[in-house]
């Protein structure tokens, strides 16, 4: 199955108008931990569902334990609110598991500007698994290293760049 129709079978874009304006709306919340992704670029953002009143927002967080998933759920309600539905419900969908490759090309090139290298695709010449290194965010330069398994987040890990000496966070792929 390809990328994209993985990612429409996960996350399928609402065909209501209703539905779509909620989504869009949902869509503009950023993520607390790299705030220059919304969760639309990450892939975060699942389903929208209205049922008589209620509107309902599925999220799925990077991983299970994500100490924002708590912040995304407020700011998504805060947002509807504002936007004039009264009763937001948001849940959180574990299954399937979010991945990297939900991640949007926006959202990718995003990480890039902001100075976190992206992850690669799985099963699409994925850096790590050829053993050539992560691209430095930076400088390009295939010729870094690893400091830290773990970095800012529990999603990153902490490289550094041998060439341009600078150290950043590499997006890990799930």
């Amino acid at each position: 199955m390809s990328i994209v129709a993985t990612e429409t079978i996960a996350r399928p874009r609402p065909e209501g108008s209703d539905e779509l304006a909620v989504w869009e709306l949902a869509a503009t919340v950023v993520d607390p931990e790299v705030p220059v992704l919304t969760i639309e670029d990450l892939g975060v953002l699942r389903r929208v569902a209205i049922q008589d009143s209620t509107v309902l927002v599925e999220i799925t967080p990077t991983y299970s334990g994500c100490p924002a998933v708590d912040a995304i759920r407020d700011d998504i309600v805060t947002v509807l609110n504002g936007a004039g539905y009264e009763d937001v419900v948001v849940r959180s969908v574990l299954a399937p598991a979010w991945t990297t490759d939900w991640m949007s090309e926006a959202g990718r090139e995003k990480l890039e500007e902001y100075g976190i290298a992206a992850p690669a695709r799985r099963g699409l010449s994925g850096t790590v698994s050829l053993g050539l290194g992560i691209r430095c965010p930076h400088c390009g330069s295939m010729h870094t290293r690893e400091l830290s398994r773990f970095g800012s987040t529990s999603c990153k890990a902490l490289y550094v760049c041998q060439r341009c000496l600078e150290p950043f966070d590499y997006f890990k792929e799930h």
